[in-house]
């Protein structure tokens, strides 16, 4: 009888702990690292699912994307990221709203440039929709590097 006990509390404790879903910090920072990742690939498909048609996408240097022109850049090659790495971030949460700052590290081979290095602070705005979070907002601000 006591076995039986240890085995059901014992498995009711690992449903417990394998059954939790993520939080939606987790799930954020989840979102944050598919669209890094979207972003070196130049996948369409994958960059279009992250984002909201309303997105605005700031570049440090002050021009504005809109979600068509972001995705066109990337997948046509204008704006190449070979590498893109991201360190220092937070996410917080409020509400249905989720800003995601971080420190954006990358080497570029856009079309018709020369290969280069981008430092840049990002604040991200992501938006949950149903059961997903999407990209509704991004503006980068050039940095020191801080790798």
């Amino acid at each position: 009888m006591i076995k039986k006990i240890i085995f059901t509390i014992s498995f009711l404790m690992a449903f417990v702990v394998f059954g939790q879903k993520k939080n939606d910090k987790d799930v954020v920072a989840d979102a944050a690292e598919k669209l890094r990742l979207a972003m070196v690939s130049g996948d369409k498909a994958m960059l279009e699912s992250l984002i909201l048609p309303e997105l605005t996408y700031g570049h440090s240097g002050g021009h504005i994307d809109d979600a068509k022109e972001f995705v066109e850049k990337l997948v046509s090659k204008k704006s190449d990221f070979v590498t893109i790495d991201i360190t220092n971030q937070t996410v917080n949460i409020v509400g249905n709203t989720a800003i995601v700052r971080h420190h954006f590290y990358a080497t570029t081979a856009d079309f018709g440039k020369a290969p280069g290095d981008v430092t840049l602070d990002i604040v991200l705005v992501w938006v949950k929709t149903g059961k997903n979070w999407k990209l509704l907002a991004r503006q980068a601000v050039k940095s020191e590097k801080k790798k």
